[in-house]
């Protein structure tokens, strides 16, 4: 197949789901050197809907590097699966600079209002509300940080035009998408709880007929205000934090019920930040991920810096190897719940929490043959112990990896926060919950500080853990991550261990059953593991609550020993891994 070929087809069964979008042509000239006569497998993405793969594919064949195709992939991924992430949200971005082998990390988190203090998320008798409640309503937005945050990697790392990125959303949200089976069962599952179309916008656009019937999968939706939004950022990405738009977002955070603080002078003030990934060895590797306020750095690689001292090629996919796994996760995330906030608003002590000693010592509390009683936080070097933490979890979110034809590399997690974040619209956005990753109560029932509470200007803690391994020369190996809350970190340790120690290809790491151990049980996927290994599991003393499905988005590229690029995309959602010879036949033009 040829490049030209691969970017203008797509399967019949395919468009059937999905109906992809024509190619947009270059808009502007660059006077950076874009690379001609790219060769097909040279690149890849594996995103969470192969319409957002799609668009990011074409802007790598014009010669756009991994972060061109990030702005592509994530305007799509806002339109088609709404329910997971968006341009109103905000998100993490690990960037490998192949001329360099320097691994950045881009935070594009959200900020908490000025107006907010530490009783955001208490009611008039100072009791948390309700955590429904907290997702439904404007308190729950933050000034979405994904926009400026992509706008600062591009002026880095692009060589297309800013607005190339937009083009192909552009097309989808003019002319119609087709609702996917699982935006659908996500809106089927919404209207359980009556949240979502409780406001006008949301319920006008999801539940079109009558207001209360969700759309349905194979129905063809336009969003009209969502490409006037991508137009007018993609001729100025401030846009979004100034002007109409932005009124547009703090109108709709600040409608009835339990209505928010967000300001014109929060968007104005709303700043990405680019700063060195965190990044840590492990065996023959080198593991890079991001810095707080996400935990999803430190949390990982304290997992995996616990596991370094067994031998976990030799239990490989045995009651053994998880029962390490399991036990190095819940030693892992005690630490991440005490320690982990924005490291502006209080001193998080990512050296000790990886600290070498400090990870022996709590290796040495996992034993063959039993069960930790108590998994604790631990006491690691530089620390000051904070208060309980009382965080609720969401688990929406998505994930995607891409990998360019200059040999860059993007890991990028994005998300809303919960399904459909806070359930309200603007400008034909879904507008995040992001604040309802604070914890709800600031001090706990010892009277001392929780460290990730609620302050003005803060930013949110976060599971988020987009990852990019190195091999022993420096080079790109892996990149990796996953949506799903507070489960990212397991998602994305468990892709770690399976890829590094396990001798598993990408896809059949991704296929791997999912393993949640925070507290004293262990959440298992029990249609994807081995009935004797869950029952040995359960011998050994674990607490297993047998799960029958996880939302994760596991997507994963790796680059092979001879120069090959192969992909897993997580079975639970729509995914898929795509190189441009991987593009299917057929037309691409909405029907």
């Amino acid at each position: 197949m040829t490049f030209k070929t691969a970017l203008l087809t797509v399967s019949l069964s395919a468009l059937a789901v999905f109906g992809l979008p024509s190619c947009a042509e270059k808009t502007a000239d660059d006077p950076r050197p874009i690379a001609k006569n790219i060769a097909p497998d040279s690149v890849m993405i594996a995103a969470a809907d192969p319409r957002a793969v799609a668009a990011g594919l074409r802007v790598l064949g014009e010669g756009g590097t991994a972060v061109d195709a990030a702005i592509a992939v994530q305007s799509v991924l806002g339109l088609v699966e709404p329910q997971s992430s968006g341009i109103a949200g905000g998100a993490f971005l690990i960037f490998y600079d192949a001329s360099d082998k320097s691994v950045t990390m881009y935070d594009g988190r959200e900020t908490a209002p000025m107006a907010v203090d530490e009783t955001l998320f208490l009611d008039e008798d100072g009791k948390r509300i309700r955590y429904a409640n907290g997702i439904a309503s404007g308190k729950s937005t933050g000034v979405p940080g994904a926009v400026a945050m992509l706008h600062m990697a591009h002026s880095d790392h692009g060589k297309l035009p800013w607005a190339r990125g937009f083009d192909d959303a552009i097309v989808l949200a003019d002319e119609g998408f087709i609702v996917s089976p699982r935006m659908a069962s996500s809106l089927q599952r919404s209207t359980r709880f009556g949240l979502l179309n409780d406001q006008e916008a949301a319920r006008n656009y999801f539940f079109p007929s009558d207001g209360e019937t969700p759309l349905a999968a194979g129905f063809v939706r336009d969003n009209a205000p969502y490409a006037a939004t991508l137009r007018a950022i993609a001729a100025d990405y401030r846009a979004l934090y100034e002007g109409d738009i932005a009124r547009a977002i703090i109108a709709a955070v600040k409608e009835q019920p339990r209505p928010g603080m967000l300001s014109e002078a929060d968007f104005a003030a709303y700043k990405p930040v680019k700063r060195a990934a965190l990044c840590s060895d492990y065996r023959a590797y080198r593991i890079c991920g991001a810095q707080p306020p996400s935990s999803g750095g430190v949390a990982t690689q304290a997992i995996m810096g616990m596991l370094e001292n067994f031998d976990m090629a030799a239990v490989a996919d045995t009651p053994q190897g998880w029962h390490k796994f399991i036990e190095a996760s819940r030693l892992g995330y005690a630490d991440r719940d005490q320690y982990v906030a924005d490291d502006r608003f209080v001193t998080v002590p990512i050296a000790g929490m990886l600290d070498d000693d400090y990870l022996a010592g709590r290796s040495a509390m996992i034993k063959d043959d039993a069960v930790i009683p108590n998994a604790k936080a631990g006491m690691p070097p530089g620390a000051k112990m904070a208060g309980q933490d009382a965080t609720p979890d969401s688990p929406g979110t998505s994930h995607f990896s891409i990998r360019d034809s200059y040999g860059n590399v993007v890991s990028m997690t994005t998300t809303v926060e919960a399904g459909f974040g806070s359930q309200r619209m603007a400008a034909g956005m879904m507008l995040n919950n992001q604040l309802t990753d604070f914890s709800f109560v600031a001090v706990d029932s010892e009277g001392r500080k929780v460290a990730n509470r609620v302050q003005p200007g803060k930013r949110p803690r976060s599971s988020m853990s987009p990852t990019i391994v190195l091999n022993s020369d420096g080079e790109f190996y892996i990149a990796t991550g996953s949506p799903g809350g507070n489960s990212i970190i397991a998602y994305t340790a468990k892709t770690l261990v399976a890829l590094l120690d396990w001798g598993m290809t990408p896809q059949q790491a991704a296929d791997l059953p999912n393993v949640i151990a925070r507290g004293n049980s262990v959440r298992i996927e029990e249609n994807r593991m081995d009935a004797a290994t869950l029952t040995a599991l359960e011998a050994m003393g674990h607490d297993v609550k047998r799960s029958q499905g996880e939302a994760s988005g596991i997507h994963i590229i790796r680059m092979n020993a001879d120069g090959s690029l192969e992909g897993g995309a997580d079975p639970r959602r729509e995914g898929v891994a795509w190189t441009l010879s991987d593009v299917p036949a057929g037309d691409l033009t909405p029907k």
